[in-house]
């Protein structure tokens, strides 16, 4: 019924859906981002924009903008999506609202923006941030569904520490057992907001809770970001596990061995982490689905299937479209700071993934190093 208001709302007199203007004094959203996750992401927003007063209409997502053929003519993407409603690359098959607006120009996506989500590869988000604090309203809230960690010559950064530090601003996080082309059909599923300011953490909330997607809330913005991080190095021993032909008995003891390394490395590096945090959707959930679906198992099978005879970098070529592989990349940040902190032999699990992804260890050792 809502939804039916809401495109009632929005017909020109023709039947044709219009493009919805911006409103003073509402919350303007921009996602930083258009992959196969932030687009999926980005389809709730719309329908939340639309839904809620306390939102402008129109969303805008920012595309990194590239060719791609569409009706037999090579087009650039951002016009695709706008024509269509649709990223018919990275999440084809899904339609967005079309209060939906695709911008390959991050200084005009970010224009006066008053909420803006984040979710690309994160190798590539330092470049962006002056243009983004250049355009983007002053005291903008920010949220991060950035899967990975970064580092430097005292340890871990955390991506959301980053736009902390960087933007100035308040950044919560976003993470869940979201596998974005479940969430492209609507099945049910839920997420978890992790905030610190409770006002922000609310506003966000309210921009993604939908009926397809329930979201929880938590004071602990450092233990739903790192098991959004950890849970895709588990991820690729899961998928070794799968390539070696092993069953089920097998994978659920590398998801548990994983997890008692994920909470033990949150616990190692961090202080005030909540144990409930683990038994959230961030955490747990997130884990169970990653091991079974999604982009870093499916690689790691291939890898394990083809005997590591062919590269991660040929198999995420040649599997993802495009895609990004995060969990190898996340098993060499803490490898690095493992290694740094003398810490290897503590956390045998992830050690043992990140050696068979880039050392000379057998495939085998997923189940031969004593954990």
């Amino acid at each position: 019924h809502d939804l039916e208001q809401m495109l009632a709302r929005n017909l020109k007199p023709n039947g044709a859906l219009r493009r919805c203007f911006s409103t003073a004094g509402k919350e303007k959203i921009v996602m930083i981002g258009s992959g196969n996750f932030g687009s999926a992401l980005v389809r709730i927003l719309g329908r939340n924009a639309m839904r809620h007063d306390m939102f402008d209409d129109e969303v805008r997502m920012y595309v990194h903008e590239e060719i791609v053929q569409h009706e037999g003519v090579d087009t650039p993407l951002t016009e695709v999506i706008n024509k269509t409603n649709e990223n018919v690359k990275y999440l084809a098959g899904a339609k967005f609202t079309p209060n939906v607006v695709a911008v390959p120009d991050i200084t005009k996506a970010c224009e006066g923006a008053t909420m803006i989500g984040f979710c690309i590869p994160h190798q590539f988000l330092k470049p962006m941030i002056p243009a983004i604090t250049a355009a983007a309203a002053p005291g903008a809230k920010c949220l991060s569904a950035i899967k990975g960690i970064d580092f430097d010559d005292k340890g871990i950064v955390l991506i959301s520490d980053i736009l902390r530090d960087q933007l100035k601003a308040d950044v919560s996080v976003l993470m869940g057992a979201n596998v974005a082309n479940d969430m492209a059909t609507d099945q049910f599923c839920e997420t978890t907001i992790g905030y610190k300011n409770a006002s922000n953490g609310e506003a966000w909330r309210m921009a993604f809770d939908d009926p397809a997607l329930k979201v929880g809330t938590v004071q602990d913005t450092v233990g739903v970001e790192l098991c959004g991080a950890l849970k895709n190095i588990v991820a690729i021993g899961a998928g070794f596990c799968d390539g070696l032909g092993y069953g089920g008995n097998t994978k659920a003891a590398i998801i548990r061995i994983g997890l008692k390394e994920m909470v033990k490395f949150c616990k190692t590096f961090y202080d005030g982490i909540d144990d409930a945090t683990f038994l959230e959707s961030c955490g747990v959930a997130d884990l169970i689905t990653t091991c079974y679906g999604g982009r870093n198992r499916k690689c790691a099978e291939a890898f394990a299937a083809a005997n590591k005879t062919k590269s991660l970098d040929d198999i995420e070529k040649e599997l993802l479209g495009g895609q990004k592989l995060q969990g190898t990349l996340t098993a060499k940040e803490v490898n690095h700071i493992l290694k740094m902190k003398g810490l290897e032999h503590e956390f045998p699990f992830f050690t043992t993934v990140y050696k068979i992804s880039y050392e000379d260890t057998p495939l085998t050792a997923i189940v031969e190093t004593p954990y």
